[in-house]
């Protein structure tokens, strides 16, 4: 098969990373995959083994989804806009895939929803028109009226055939966070989590011992990495490892390393080996984006989890909620957070028992790859 993945990530980088993970299910099997990425380049991303096409790329003003920048930073115009379609458009034809799989839309991403809408249609256009399928996470954000949800149910009744739900239902069920209608239902297809295999423990046992804190690999981490040197102050008994990501990394770092001086804390640019450093940790903080979440999952790590909250998101207040249910986790709201409340929550997971995570269904890339070949074959 050729499976073309559209995605574009606004803010971090969790979106284009669980569309890389499942190019790469398609390609272990021998699908040709072209993934199509609208965002901010990623270079800390993978994407070997894909063809990897890159969009004139966008990005959010902030938590602002509506208001959609260009690299430079300005506002993306009509101009800008039709010229991206036309790239989509191109990388559309070009490669007239037997799967098109569309990220987040029509559950989100409605402030792009006339390129979506031009893709679908332009797919439905050609001499074989491809399986068209959407792939979402566990949580969305919910609809803020009951229009949005009837639009997204319209559209994916109108032109797809399924969606890829990359949850597992014993944990989250998409009710949680989206209102799903009978017709919406019947389409859902549950994939479970869409993970890489676990880490391995990390060779050098980096991380052993230490409280890991981490904010993806966007920007969005500073009033929670300057609780966390506060809280390492007055828990000396623990190294502290801050590990920052985002584009002004260095920045950053820098300035966090100055304001580290006599505390017990090593500050860094993001590891790509964070995960096999998260299976030696006596702790994780963190917030709870979907691929933070799957590696906390996997590693058994006692985790506080601060869900990032700017704006109107809740996506991960949601999660976070679900995941507080198991052994092992605490939440702090940003509004709550402190060095006192993150200190009492750490000693609290830190206590708890081990949880265990071995009937949960960590196979989702593999188990969407067997799904979309069922449909295709089908058809």
């Amino acid at each position: 098969m050729k499976v073309m993945i559209v995605v574009t990530h606004l803010l971090g980088t969790g979106h284009l990373s669980r569309a890389l993970t499942l190019g790469r299910a398609f390609a272990a099997t021998g699908h040709q995959v072209r993934l199509v990425s609208g965002g901010m380049p990623a270079p800390q991303l993978d994407p070997a083994g894909l063809e990897l096409v890159q969009l004139p790329p966008l990005r959010s003003d902030g938590v602002d989804f509506a208001r959609l920048l260009t690299e430079t930073g300005a506002e993306a115009d009509a101009g800008f806009h039709t010229t991206r379609q036309a790239a989509l458009l191109e990388a559309l034809t070009a490669f007239a895939p037997d799967v098109l799989i569309t990220e987040l839309y029509p559950f989100g991403r409605r402030s792009l929803k006339t390129e979506f809408r031009a893709l679908l249609a332009a797919a439905r256009a050609l001499p074989r028109p491809p399986l068209v399928l959407s792939s979402i996470r566990d949580i969305l954000a919910p609809p803020s009226k009951p229009a949005k949800a009837e639009e997204a149910d319209q559209v994916i009744a109108e032109a797809y055939d399924a969606v890829l739900v990359h949850s597992d239902p014993k944990v989250t069920r998409l009710e949680a966070s989206w209102p799903v209608s009978a017709a919406l239902a019947d389409k859902l297809r549950y994939t479970g989590y869409v993970a890489p295999p676990p880490a391995e423990p990390h060779p050098e046992r980096a991380g052993a011992g230490e409280i890991l804190v981490s904010a993806g690999g966007g920007a969005v981490g500073g009033p929670l990495f300057r609780v966390a040197l506060e809280a390492a102050r007055r828990m000396p008994s623990h190294r502290w490892r801050l590990l920052v990501g985002g584009t002004q990394a260095g920045a950053e770092v820098a300035a966090l390393q100055e304001q580290a001086s006599n505390a017990p804390v090593t500050v860094e640019p993001a590891r790509p080996d964070f995960r096999a450093m998260l299976t030696h940790a006596a702790a994780s903080v963190s917030m709870c984006g979907y691929n933070t979440a799957l590696d906390l999952l996997q590693a058994r790590t006692p985790a506080v989890l601060i869900p990032f909250d700017a704006g109107k998101e809740v996506e991960q207040g949601l999660r976070a909620r679900a995941l507080t249910a198991l052994p092992g986790f605490a939440t702090v709201t940003s509004a709550e957070l402190t060095p006192e409340t993150l200190m009492r929550a750490l000693q609290q997971v830190m206590r708890d028992p081990r949880r265990d995570t071995t009937t949960l269904r960590f196979d989702g890339a593999a188990e969407t790859v067997r799904m979309v070949e069922m449909m295709e074959a089908a058809r």
